[in-house]
């Protein structure tokens, strides 16, 4: 397997730091045009810009990379939370029921949000790469917009239901879709106006790499992003 670049080194730091991120931070709870929503809605749609613009330039197989890592990053992180939140406190650390309050999630929830993550991010890459054959490499635009726009709510659907199911009797099948339907619209805003962004981000990723170790008469042009 080849190394990966410098560019895509990157935009793995990027994606692993969005994804824990969201998962850390998203106990928090805030209200967007009346929809209440965890802050995480702003960590997770930058997995999927991310994931379309690698898938793009460098192919199903180094996305999958991205996804795996993911993965990872999410059990060592819970890992270091169990850890770290059931080691007694020290004496002079008077804070220790508001920090268990903050990191400890229930394992309902830790396991919703990894596997709707899994199985999301993989229906994304191939998704857009189902649509990039449909449009022979044309219409960036569509394939991102619809591989996203399905995974997330595929990841909603999964997320809402693992975690929340018949958690109170009141939750059931009906109640959890009246929960799913605001936020995924939130999701679908947030992946059509990131549209632009890809378009970006591809030109970036596919731009010819100055500091590519071969020599300038090896080094070639990169495609045109096809609209």
């Amino acid at each position: 397997m080849k190394p990966i670049d410098y560019k895509t080194q990157i935009l793995l730091t990027v994606f692993v730091s969005s994804l824990l991120l969201g998962n850390l931070l998203g106990s928090k709870l805030i209200e967007i045009f009346g929809i209440v929503t965890s802050v995480g809605l702003f960590g997770y749609p930058v997995t999927f810009l991310i994931t379309d613009i690698v898938e793009e330039v460098r192919g199903k197989e180094v996305t999958k990379i991205f996804v795996h890592a993911g993965f990872l990053s999410l059990c060592i992180a819970v890992l270091f939370v169990f850890v770290s939140t059931g080691l007694p406190p020290s004496p002079l650390y008077p804070h220790n029921e508001a920090y268990n309050y903050v990191f400890s999630n229930s394992l309902r929830l830790i396991l919703a949000s990894m596997i709707a993550f899994v199985i999301s991010q993989h229906h994304d890459i191939w998704a857009f790469n189902f649509w990039k054959q449909k449009t022979n490499g044309r219409h960036l635009w569509l394939r991102n917009n619809l591989s996203t726009i399905v995974s997330q709510l595929l990841d909603s659907i999964i997320f809402m239901f693992i975690a929340f199911y018949r958690a109170t009797p009141e939750l059931g099948a009906v109640q959890i879709f009246y929960m799913i339907m605001p936020l995924w619209i939130l999701k679908v805003i947030f992946a059509l106006l990131d549209t632009p962004f890809v378009y970006l981000g591809v030109r970036w990723l596919a731009s010819e790499n100055i500091n590519d170790a071969s020599s300038p008469g090896e080094r070639k042009e990169a495609d045109p992003v096809k609209v």
